[in-house]
């Protein structure tokens, strides 16, 4: 058995190299396939609905697809579309397929996963017993599920069922990213510990080439290895850089979960072949005992308005650490005064971060540092957009002024870059779930609907 799996990019619309898909192409691959979102850029997709690239973006790539596609005659899959793999991104990214198919004059079937999650059903599994925290999970309770947005993780059954009814392109709401490498491979019968280290190694596109890239990669699998390629010019892999992928988003490289088992790659080897191919062997694939999907769920928290600034000034430097603590105090009266008790000062949030003092690794910095310059980035976070904007006007007055011992009289502290200097941000997400439902189907969770274009 010999089947060819290409992964044009690690996002769509992140811009791939079109040399290098057409390369891919050439090979005659079986399926395509690639991801459209995670949950790396943090909660605002999924708590918005708003996906991180630009439609502009996602129909360039989409349209190279799915030319490619129809070149081909072969699957075309996509997963957690936009961004967040809600069902609106789903449905924005059908509607530019739509769209292109209708301009470039491209016939085939289409399939659209859903992934959302209503309330009143995980409120049925939360009373069952059958939604199970992992590891650092946060507290939740049934009410959640009301104020909050929730998706589940897919793995490769859903997909698999477009597969077998014939859809030529498939839409996916939120997936596990191997899945969409996955699902073609097992349908036909490889093996399954090599069919989830290979979605596991191409699930990024070019990220483990060198140097890594948003370009793409194609995969050659085999009854007892597979083979995986860079395509881009001026890029390589190697046994070391195909190997390190599989610590990329894994606390553990060896064992990686999926929702119907785990990912064993302990005994995987890494051979190169070419400066542009290494093969790889070896891993197996453990079944759980019970099938799993994982939920992701935001909810909106608050709003925020920004300001940046910076100071150069040594003495001042010096000072601001102990500094800044006196100040959150005096804006917590000066909120009670201005605002005449009608903001309760601990909806307030103000919080500085020094950037070159620490603001990364937020107060642990192993070292001492001496900086020549700061990078102050203010965020002032409330209930809502004209609360936060209102106090971060004072904030940013009172920051630029902060009273330093060793000088006399008014001295400025800060510089802003900008005037005015508040930047309103927006709303604020934050991640509710870090959980799996238990006791269910793989394909329970999902809704499939399917039109020919």
């Amino acid at each position: 058995m010999e089947l060819r799996i290409l992964a044009p990019t690690g996002a769509l619309g992140a811009g791939f190299d079109a040399d290098a898909f057409r390369r891919g192409v050439a090979a005659r691959p079986h399926v395509i396939a690639c991801d459209a979102g995670s949950t790396d850029s943090g909660p605002a997709a999924l708590g918005s609905g708003t996906p991180k690239l630009s439609a502009q973006a996602v129909a360039r790539d989409l349209r190279l697809l799915l030319k490619a596609r129809d070149e081909l005659k072969v699957p075309l899959i996509i997963g957690s579309c936009g961004t967040s793999g809600r069902d609106v991104g789903v449905d924005e990214v059908a509607a530019l397929t739509r769209r292109i198919a209708a301009e470039e004059s491209l016939h085939f079937k289409l399939a659209l996963i859903y992934s959302d999650q209503p309330a009143d059903r995980l409120q049925d599994l939360y009373d069952a017993g059958r939604i199970r925290p992992l590891a650092h999970a946060p507290e939740i309770d049934r009410e959640l599920f009301e104020r909050s947005h929730t998706v589940a993780m897919m793995g490769v059954e859903p997909i698999q069922d477009a597969l077998v009814e014939g859809c030529d392109v498939i839409l996916a709401g939120r997936a596990s990213d191997t899945a969409l490498f996955a699902a073609l491979p097992h349908l036909r019968g490889a093996h399954s510990g090599l069919a989830w280290h290979l979605a596991k190694t191409i699930e990024c596109g070019a990220a483990c080439a060198v140097p890594p890239s948003a370009n793409g990669l194609l995969a050659t699998l085999r009854d007892d290895h597979f083979d995986v390629t860079t395509l881009a010019d001026g890029t390589r892999l190697t046994p070391r850089s195909v190997a390190a992928h599989t610590l990329y988003e894994n606390a553990d490289p060896f064992h990686i979960a999926e929702p119907s088992g785990v990912l064993d790659t302990t005994d995987a080897t890494y051979e190169a072949v070419d400066e542009q191919t290494v093969r790889v062997r070896g891993a197996r694939y453990l079944p759980a005992d019970g099938y799993t999907n994982k939920l992701e769920g935001a909810e909106l928290v608050g709003y925020q308005t920004v300001i940046i600034g910076g100071v150069r000034d040594r003495i001042v430097i010096d000072a601001l650490p102990k500094l800044l603590p006196f100040a959150q105090q005096y804006f917590d009266a000066k909120i009670l005064d201005l605002f005449a008790g009608e903001i309760d000062p601990s909806t307030i949030d103000i919080d500085y971060r020094l950037y070159g003092d620490g603001a990364v690794l937020d107060g642990t910095e192993p070292d001492p540092l001496r900086p020549r310059e700061l990078g102050v980035l203010i965020t002032v976070t409330a209930p809502d957009q004209a609360t936060a904007h209102a106090i971060s006007t004072f904030v940013a007055h009172a920051s630029s002024h902060l009273p330093i011992a060793e000088y006399d009289g008014l001295v400025s502290t800060l510089a802003y870059p900008y005037s005015p200097p508040e930047m309103d941000r927006g709303p604020l997400y934050r991640f509710t779930l870090n959980h799996v439902a238990t006791g269910i189907t793989p394909t329970e969770l999902f809704r499939t609907t399917t039109e020919e274009l």
